[in-house]
């Protein structure tokens, strides 16, 4: 019985290119036989392909095959094989005569090259081969002592997709297969040359069966294309901007421009085929005499199916012998004695082949005799395995019960930790319940103190608009995230009025955490607040003439650079400032987004802390005990923000001792803080850190400003755990700049501290957003 057609197969076999790999060893011969048996039928021609190895390794692989192209039928008895060596003959003559005897042309493809598996992936790619047999890899010890490499396994591996691969064993059995996915790409010029061979061969008459004939090919067509491949809650919630709620004496609506852009941010196979094929040249000598089949004795011990007797020549034996004999008598008078010589040499190679046959198949029921002791033998040890596996069963029953018994136990346990958490999470709800009630009075106590909260001036948006002449274009100082920055004179003094946009981001955050923060400490390096209007979200601070850090810097506006004096101070003025805030109680305060734009100076050139609105306050329940607090998202302005918060939102105040490092890189080199760190460590190792400092300054003490520059880097280490202490080792060496700045004053007098400047510069820089 034939094998149903498998997955990919999308025909019947008859139609297909099917191909059967050979070598010197028996399972190629068993392979043969099975692609005989269960997918060939009479007339259709199989591809018998060899592949000869070449013998020296020192060669460059060769790509190229050498072919021998030739069919037989079950009437060829070999012709075209003198193109071949004496050893391909005689390795190829038992499978022809074995595919003579079942009435199946074949096909012999001889391919050299160094790698076995190479060449037939190759020969499949380009014929287009459906179908490909190949005899089981021996398994012995001794082969597996040597490695022996596994050709079928790779073959089954290395075969396009649209050729189906047997694997079949000694014992006649699939050991492996891989079926087709899809159809072959293309259809070759062989398969067209055997379906017309095929109806050549079914059209002919019986005589002509008889008569030996010898089928050669000229030559095959060349190939066709490939197919087509908090405090201020309350005031804070009722907010209104007197942009959208309030108008000018002239009954219009205030201007308000876009703000500008803002660096701050919270962060939260197929294998193709090679469908070429080779050009097919190669002229077939159809007048070849046959090789004897006297080397079939070398056959003799193959594992082939006995030639049932009484088949073809052995049939017409007697009657011809007879015929031939009665024939001889007359020839004797009337014919010649070349003619009698001749016939009775081919009566005698008729002999010899019967003779030869008859031995063959004697051999063969033999054969089958020791396959049916081993199919005993494998019966046997199939009742065996049966009984072990009933005993193997039995074993598992028993141990499922065990592990039915062992489930049920952890069930009944799962089921009470079940009702554990059930009544913790009960008690938990209730607490949460009572949590909520206590903050909820808590808050109604907070609105009735922040109704009567006077650590600030309360000013009327009346009073604003006046002193800003309602809000107008010509007092505009500078615009950030929170909104537009007005210069005006309240009481006779200049201030700087910070007004909340209708659309800022967490505006209203911001606006009761810097009224929170600001009013409630007082540090002569922190911004002062003077007052707020609640309502409509709007603070006033001190003025500060002389702009941030940041412009001074960069020296925006055309104004002369800080001396390395002034540098030193500033930079000690933002630890002490910063140190203040740290050191806070009875919770630390954390800046988060401490940056040279947040860095104001006053005309004394005196610098303060600004934008507190990303101030966090660490919870009194964890600030006694630990230094970082979670938070859910970070905040902060990119380049300045610690690393290590932004990765894992764990919060400290070493997370502002990162921005510190930063900002005093900044004051050494006056360049942008994208791998400012990176670029000075580069030029410390390199020993040309004095090209990194401001070239705007002459006369730089270069030891004290490396110094400053190892504990910026320190600073600005990638982990917290490995940055100094802002009050231990920060401040006492920042100190020590001071006073060298103050034993050695700037001999400018454009800077001096009596001097005011005379440029007044945006007060707010940029505002980064609320998390």
């Amino acid at each position: 019985m034939r094998p149903p057609p498998t997955a990919g197969n999308h025909g019947p076999p008859l139609n297909k290119l099917i191909a059967v790999a050979i070598d010197k060893d028996r399972g190629s011969q068993v392979a043969l036989k099975w692609a005989i048996d269960n997918l060939l039928a009479r007339g259709q021609t199989v591809i018998l392909i060899h592949v000869k190895v070449k013998p020296s390794a020192s060669q460059p692989p060769s790509h190229t095959t050498s072919r021998l192209n030739q069919m037989s039928d079950a009437s060829t008895d070999g012709s075209g094989m003198s193109e071949l060596d004496p050893q391909l003959k005689e390795l190829f003559l038992p499978f022809r005569v074995f595919c003579t005897r079942k009435d199946i042309q074949c096909y012999d493809v001889v391919l050299e090259d160094v790698d076995v598996v190479k060449a037939i992936v190759e020969y499949v790619n380009r014929t287009a081969i459906e179908v490909l047999i190949l005899g089981a890899a021996a398994k012995g010890g001794l082969l597996r002592r040597f490695k022996v490499k596994d050709i079928p396994g790779n073959v089954v591996k290395g075969v396009p997709d649209f050729c189906t691969v047997y694997v079949i064993s000694k014992n006649g059995k699939i050991s492996a297969t891989r079926s087709a996915s899809r159809l072959a790409p293309f259809i070759h010029p062989l398969r067209h040359q055997f379906m017309q061979q095929g109806n050549a061969k079914s059209n002919t008459t019986e005589d002509s069966l008889n008569t030996p004939s010898r089928g050669s090919l000229s030559g095959i067509p060349k190939p066709v294309s490939d197919l087509p491949m908090s405090n201020l809650q309350s005031d804070t919630l009722n907010m209104k901007s007197p942009f959208t709620h309030r108008k000018g004496p002239n009954g219009k609506p205030y201007e308000i421009s876009q703000p500008d852009t803002d660096i701050s941010f919270v962060s939260s196979g197929r294998p193709s085929i090679d469908n070429m094929f080779p050009s097919f040249a190669d002229n077939y000598d159809s007048g070849a005499t046959p090789p004897r089949l006297s080397g079939f004795s070398d056959f003799e011990a193959q594992n082939f199916e006995p030639i049932p007797l009484g088949r073809r020549s052995l049939d017409i034996m007697p009657s011809e012998l007879s015929f031939l004999s009665m024939e001889g008598d007359r020839a004797s008078f009337s014919s010649t004695p070349d003619d009698v010589a001749a016939e009775m040499r081919r009566l005698k190679l008729e002999l010899k082949q019967t003779m030869e046959m008859y031995s063959t198949a004697c051999k063969e029921a033999l054969t089958a005799q020791q396959k049916a002791m081993e199919l005993q033998r494998w019966k046997t040890e199939e009742q065996r395995r049966l009984e072990e596996a009933r005993f193997a069963e039995e074993a598992a029953l028993a141990l499922a019960e065990k592990e039915k018994a062992k489930s049920r136990a952890a069930l009944e346990h799962a089921e009470a930790a079940q009702r554990l958490a059930e009544l913790e999470a009960q008690k938990r709800i209730n607490a949460e319940m009572k949590a909520l009630k206590e903050a909820e009075e808590r808050n109604k106590v907070l609105n009735k103190l922040s109704n009567s909260d006077f650590r600030y001036r309360r000013y009327t948006i009346e009073e604003i608009e006046t002193a800003t002449d309602y809000f107008a274009q010509a007092n505009k100082i500078g615009e950030g995230g929170y909104g537009p920055v007005y210069k005006c004179y309240m009481d006779h003094t200049p201030v700087a009025v910070k007004v909340l946009r209708p659309d800022a981001a967490h505006g209203r955050q911001q606006f009761q955490q810097e009224v929170e923060v600001l009013s409630c400490i007082r540090h002569p390096n922190m911004v002062l607040l003077l007052g707020a209007c609640p309502e409509y979200g709007c603070l006033v601070y001190e003025f500060m003439s002389n702009g941030s850090l940041e412009d001074r810097l960069f020296q925006r506006g055309k104004t002369p650079p800080l001396s390395w004096q002034q540098r030193f101070r500033i930079a000690a003025e933002i630890g002490a400032g910063l140190l203040f805030l740290h050191q806070s109680k009875p919770e630390p305060i954390v800046h988060r987004d401490l940056k040279p734009a947040n860095i104001l100076l006053d005309r004394n050139f005196v610098s303060k802390i600004s934008d507190v609105g990303l101030a966090r306050l660490v919870p009194p329940s964890v600030a006694d005990c630990v230094t970082q607090y979670r938070m859910t998202s970070t905040a902060g302005t990119f380049c300045y923000i610690d690393p290590e918060y932004q990765q894992t939102g764990m919060l400290g105040i070493k997370s502002d001792v990162y921005s510190l490092g930063i900002i005093f890189l900044q004051i050494l080199t006056a360049k942008p803080p994208m791998g400012l760190t990176h670029h000075v460590e580069r030029a410390i190792e390199k020993g040309t850190f004095n090209e990194m400092l401001d070239s705007s300054v002459p006369d730089w003490p270069l030891d004290e400003a490396l110094n400053l520059a190892k504990l910026s880097l320190k600073c600005s280490e990638l982990r917290r755990k490995d940055r100094p202490d802002l009050s231990k080792v920060i401040m006492p060496e920042l100190e020590r700049l001071r006073t060298l700045g103050e034993e050695n004053p700037c001999q400018s007098p454009l800077y001096s501290s009596g001097s005011s400047s005379n440029h007044s510069q945006a007060f707010v820089s940029q505002a980064s957003q609320h998390e």
